[in-house]
């Protein structure tokens, strides 16, 4: 008896259109609710710290716990998430600062008083040594950042309103210090606004003194 062969399938090719598809994006509902979680957890553990309970992180955020670790698999992964988003709001920040300035100097300024607003210092303070530095999206959104206040002070540096011995890290130091919460010794505490100001004037150019160098 002949045996008859059957013909060997050819695999289909995919569709131009379906082959070339991107990946669909977030729904609208996920990509609130994730900004609703981080807004949570950055509020509550500015509070009380990193070690909040993700029960309370849920209840702020107004959604169920299953939906938060859907977003972030583990507290690690929310507080990598809370640092990416402060960096992420700090650089929109002072790109705000100079498309709304007429000078560099006053877009440093209203960038370093829109650092008080956010809170900056006392996100760091809280989360300091609590997630991994080296993350290419933390390392990429610092890049950024540094690049935008080197920006505003080398234009400051142009007009003659910046003292010439200062640069991005004093600034970034100042506002890491003076945006965290600060001890009300017998009143005196008056809000960071007006020390930061302080620090601004004493930015400007010519410096009344020479900066000391220290190791």
């Amino acid at each position: 008896m002949d045996v008859v062969a059957t013909p060997r399938r050819t695999p289909r090719t995919p569709h131009p259109a379906r082959a070339s598809r991107a990946p669909r994006a977030p729904r609208a509902d996920a990509v609130r609710n994730r900004e609703r979680i981080v807004a949570a957890a950055r509020e509550l553990f500015t509070e009380v710290g990193s070690q909040a309970p993700i029960d309370e992180v849920a209840r702020r955020a107004g959604i169920g716990n299953a939906t938060v670790y859907r977003h972030f698999p583990d507290r690690d992964a929310l507080i990598l998430g809370v640092v990416r988003h402060v960096m992420k709001r700090t650089g929109d920040r002072a790109e705000q600062a100079i498309a709304e300035s007429a000078e560099s100097f006053e877009a440093l300024s209203r960038f370093v008083h829109a650092c008080a607003d956010e809170q900056i210092g006392a996100v760091c303070v809280v989360l300091e040594g609590e997630y991994n530095p080296g993350d290419p999206e933390v390392v990429a959104l610092t890049a950024r950042l540094n690049a935008l206040i080197e920006k505003m002070m080398a234009g400051a540096r142009r007009d003659g309103t910046l003292r010439t011995d200062v640069d991005c890290g004093d600034v970034i130091l100042a506002v890491s210090q003076l945006t965290r919460p600060l001890p009300d010794l017998a009143g005196y505490h008056r809000g960071p606004h007006r020390y930061l100001q302080l620090f601004l004037d004493g930015l400007r150019a010519p410096g009344a003194s020479t900066l000391p160098v220290e190791d």
